[in-house]
């Protein structure tokens, strides 16, 4: 019994080793925590490696994300959940809103923000920016 587990343990660390040789940095970290739960809900290997993979996935993206918010250098962070559609006279909500969707992006449109200070250009500039 011993034997085995020393198998394990050493099957679990070249495992690693290889991943941390592949760049599979959330891998290495969510192995653990998804092992177990491979275990306690009886997941085959296919479950588990797509599971594995998920992860890693998942965090290239957030880790993506995050570089590309830090290199637009936002001067703050804007969401259009805090936009506030009283300062809005000039556009309908329904039309702020459908650039939550940005839409534009996908059809290869520019848009241009006009309207008088104070009423919240930037702030959905940045807000967009946060979507995409």
């Amino acid at each position: 019994m011993q034997r085995s587990r020393m198998m394990v343990e050493l099957q679990h660390q070249r495992l690693m080793v290889l991943a941390e040789q592949l760049q599979l940095d959330s891998l290495i970290s969510a192995a653990p925590a998804l092992s177990q739960q491979a275990v306690e809900q009886e997941w085959s290997y296919m479950d588990f490696l797509e599971h594995l993979l998920h992860e890693e996935k998942l965090a290239r993206h957030q880790r993506k994300q995050a570089m590309y918010t830090r290199m637009a250098a936002f001067p703050a962070v804007k969401t259009f959940e805090e936009y506030d559609f009283t300062f809005a006279t000039g556009a309908p909500q329904k039309q702020i809103q459908s650039l939550r969707s940005l839409s534009f992006i996908e059809r290869n449109e520019n848009i241009v923000l006009l309207g008088p200070s104070g009423v919240g250009k930037t702030h959905l500039a940045i807000a967009m920016g946060y979507e995409a």
